[in-house]
Parts: C-alpha cells; structure tokens; sequence
C-alpha cells in the first residue's frame, strides 16, 4: 500500500501543526538544525513504528549514547530545513527520502532553555515511509539504529527522566527509556516487516 493512501498516516497529518512552513528558512544568529521523525507503514493495522537512533559515544558530545531522531545542522548548501532534515537522514541511517518518503507534517520547533547550552532550535519533520524500508548505521556518528513501535510512548513504563552532564552543566530532563537493542544489530540494515 502507498504510503499516502494509508489511512493512519492521513489521520497524523490532519493532526500536525497547520500552515507552518515546510521550507522553514535558517534563523540568522543560532545553530539550527532539523529532525525527522520517520513513522513506518507496518502492515499491522494497530501500529506504526518510528525510527529512533542511538548516538555512538563521544566524550565531547552532551547527548552521548541517548536515543534521538535523525537529523543535524543546516549546511550553507542547504536551501530550507527540509532539505537539512532529508540529506541527515540519509547521511546518518542511509534512507532516501527523496525516493521513499512522504511528507506528513511539521512539529513546532524546539530549543533548549538552559543559557548553558548554545542558542538554537530544532525544526521537526514528519515523513511516512513504506513497510520494508531499511534503515541502517551509515554513520560514524552512530552506534546503533531502532524501530519502536508508537504506543512505547504511551507505556506508562516508559516515562524516566535522564541527567545531562556536559562543560559543568547538570539538569534532569523528561525523557522516555526505550529498549530497543535487541530489536535491531548496529551494522546491520534493519528491514521492516
């Protein structure tokens, strides 16, 4: 089934941020970067997955080894967030989104408000991507790649909270703890159902 004729994933549009930007332009005086949030077309009516990675471990890195979206920072050759968000999806879990993707949406941006941390925001991309796409480690920047299905989130077991410690900066945030490291080898492609 097409990914845009997949009843699931045109109710998550209807739901998405109306009318904001896909193109959203680079903010002059931050670090800006994009995210993709990848939901899969399992073929199991009551589930969707998304597409989680885990960062490789650098002592440099404030988010070391947590679990995030793909995406990165705009590049100058970049012509909106939405190319951002496309060519670190690929450059990180090797999926073409050009090819195999469906645009579904935009999140609201994010950005942290610690004055610790460098001034920036995040613009998250939705995109839909068949069953059977392969994600895998195309990065150095990675240690591992995780399809999760969508009601993890809703787990109440899932709901922790995680300490950043980074340049003599400490704070807890609200995260999720998803076990997902026996679902997928951090080598390997990960093929879908």
């Amino acid at each position: 089934m097409p990914v845009e004729s997949d009843e699931r994933l045109r109710a998550l549009r209807a739901t998405l941020w109306p009318g904001h930007p896909a193109h959203a332009p680079k903010s002059e005086g931050t670090h800006t970067g994009a995210a993709d949030l990848l939901i899969d077309e399992v073929p199991d009516p009551e589930q969707l997955d998304f597409l989680l990675i885990k960062r490789a471990v650098h002592e440099r890195d404030p988010w070391s080894g947590q679990m995030a979206l793909p995406g990165g920072r705009w590049e100058t050759d970049d012509s909106g967030l939405l190319h951002t968000a496309v060519r670190e999806t690929f450059e990180e879990t090797g999926l073409d989104l050009t090819s195999l993707g469906a645009p579904i949406g935009r999140l609201e941006d994010v950005a942290p408000s610690s004055p610790h941390l460098p001034k920036m925001r995040i613009a998250p991309f939705v995109f839909g991507v068949p069953a059977g796409a392969e994600a895998r480690v195309a990065s150095h920047e990675l240690d591992s790649v995780h399809w999760v299905p969508l009601d993890v989130l809703a787990a109440p077991a899932t709901a922790a909270t995680t300490r950043i410690q980074f340049s003599g900066f400490s704070k807890t945030f609200p995260s999720y703890h998803v076990v997902g490291e026996k679902r997928s080898s951090s080598r390997q492609p990960l093929k879908r159902r």
